[in-house]
């Protein structure tokens, strides 16, 4: 498999003397390409800032970062931009909407900025807000929205680029049982139909058994990484 990911000796420290907080301590790491990864741990672990490094929204104080191959550490801020426009989703655990925009201009947002044409946006996103179970629902601005439709909304907002990457933190944080589990449904269609990564940051035991890798951090330091298979061993 090849890697989408790849961190080699990634530190990060926040603070200084006293105050000093080591969130990454030399994290070496690989994700495949096509994974369904949670990265698991408790508060204060890592997971966050992990996810903000891959993307780029956090810069390390040493190591390397790759994403697709490219070396995500060093690019200049318009770069990464460009980056994260064309190649990487994000699922926020708070929804992180636009409330002035309604579900289906906040699904939008990015094939616009991608200068994508005006009929293909339509199609794509109403084919992707009703793939999330949001039809009849584009029109709705978030606060007309359960916070399960927001955070589908947020899902579609990922997705409907069709991204290579979608990292996702804490994405069932904030939803009920059952909206959970659709959510999940959903995501794990997306990632062994159209071959999409997901990368996880989660304390919810529902999205660590459905990962089929699973990476465990403690106190900014990896301690261990295992697929499905041998967790079931």
């Amino acid at each position: 498999m090849t890697a989408i990911v790849k961190l080699v000796g990634v530190v990060k420290e926040y603070g200084a003397a006293a105050s000093l907080v080591r969130a990454l301590r030399g994290v070496d790491l690989e994700i495949d390409k096509g994974a369904f990864a949670a990265i698991a741990g408790p508060s204060g672990s890592g997971k966050t800032t992990l996810l903000n490094i891959i993307s780029g929204l956090d810069t390390p104080g040493a190591g390397h970062v790759f994403v697709e191959g490219q070396e995500v550490t060093g690019m200049s801020g318009r770069a990464l931009s460009r980056l994260r426009l064309r190649r990487i989703g994000f699922v926020f655990q708070a929804y992180n909407l636009m409330p002035v925009l309604t579900a289906f201009e906040n699904a939008e947002y990015v094939l616009l900025m991608q200068g994508v044409a005006k009929a293909e946006r339509r199609r794509r996103v109403m084919n992707v807000l009703g793939q999330v179970g949001l039809s009849g629902m584009e029109q709705r601005f978030p606060r007309e929205l359960s916070g399960g439709q927001q955070q589908r909304v947020a899902i579609a907002r990922a997705i409907v680029s069709e991204p290579a990457l979608i990292l996702a933190d804490e994405p069932t944080a904030n939803v009920d049982s059952t909206t959970a589990a659709g959510l999940l449904d959903l995501m794990t269609e997306l990632n062994e139909d159209k071959g999409v990564t997901f990368v996880f940051s989660s304390h919810d035991p529902n999205v660590l058994k459905r990962a089929k890798r699973l990476i465990a951090m403690k106190d900014g330091a990896l301690e261990g990484s295992a697929d499905a298979k041998r967790r079931e061993a």
